[in-house]
């Protein structure tokens, strides 16, 4: 007897931020050259957001993540049986017509903010690599990878503001210049430094510590953390 809910899978986009660049985890089936979010299904005896963090988990260490359920796709096109053969083949699977993971799924997709410092990505049994890729040079994704993608980040770009992502993508205290990169990564485009800054400082969500020195004292950055109750974990 099948374990898990038939029809239902869910896929994470999980972004990491390098301190540079904003990072995404993709998965490299083995033997077949395909790449996809990390994903997986849904147990009989489970929560939904409990298998995701579940198989987030399995995939980072983290048990602590920030994450959101953000769209479903269920767009008949997505249905391709050939590809999930293909990769079950490659490990060999015995893949009988009718097998369960060979169906269509509607797929619930979630984005998951993490601190790229704290992981130690783990491919799962059918895969090869589990690692991260710049958000802007992605291999090519398998089924709708790259249009789930595409609408996570049109989402972290809507809640921006509201939801302040650089709480979960940065450490504990960070310099004005790094969460300045982060909304540059997210909102892909670049910002005026003193109107960036005069903005955040406006908020009232910043807490200003003491600098950071690694040159000259005239140089040293002030360090600033997320007042606790915007903190969005």
């Amino acid at each position: 007897m099948n374990q898990y809910l038939p029809h239902i899978a869910y896929d994470s986009v999980v972004l990491g931020f390098s301190g540079e660049e904003l990072k995404i985890l993709i998965m490299e089936y083995h033997n077949t050259g395909l790449f996809a979010l990390p994903g997986g299904f849904v147990r009989t005896d489970e929560d939904l957001d409990s298998a995701v963090r579940r198989g987030l988990h399995e995939r980072t260490g983290l048990s602590e993540i920030f994450l959101e359920q953000f769209h479903t796709f269920g767009d008949v096109a997505r249905f391709k049986p050939e590809v999930m053969e293909a990769i079950l083949k490659a490990n060999n699977h015995d893949v009988p017509a009718n097998y369960w993971m060979k169906q269509r799924f509607i797929s619930v997709a979630y984005y998951a903010l993490i601190n790229y410092n704290d992981v130690i990505p783990k491919p799962d049994a059918l895969s090869d690599s589990c690692r991260w890729y710049n958000v802007d040079n992605l291999p090519r994704l398998i089924l709708d990878h790259k249009g789930i993608v595409e609408k996570a980040i049109d989402t972290l770009r809507q809640n921006i503001h509201r939801k302040v992502v650089g709480v979960n993508l940065l450490p504990e205290k960070f310099t004005m210049n790094e969460l300045q990169k982060v909304y540059e990564k997210i909102m892909g485009q670049s910002m005026r430094r003193t109107t960036f800054q005069r903005t955040m400082l406006a908020t009232d969500m910043l807490e200003r510590h003491e600098k950071r020195f690694t040159g000259g004292a005239h140089k040293a950055p002030y360090l600033y953390s997320f007042r606790q109750a915007d903190k969005s974990r």
